[in-house]
């Protein structure tokens, strides 16, 4: 797993399926429901760590690209 389109997979792998519209509003959705997973047991902790840790990176560059978006 190495894309926020691998972890949109696992997530369809669960049943799941994101997309409110934005971007990082899709990711801020997807964590949630990975953790919502995790707590219920039903997920590697390996997939994830590195689910999270690639929603994080995302997250990250979509903030990024906003702030440069806007001039902030």
């Amino acid at each position: 797993m190495k894309t926020l389109y691998d972890v949109q997979q696992l997530l369809e792998k669960y049943g799941i399926f994101v997309h409110v519209g934005k971007r990082i509003w899709d990711i801020e959705l997807m964590a949630l429901e990975l953790d919502n997973i995790n707590r219920s047991h039903l997920i590697d902790k390996h997939d994830y760590l590195v689910a999270k840790i690639i929603l994080r990176r995302e997250y990250e560059y979509e903030e990024r690209r906003n702030k440069n978006k806007h001039g902030s």
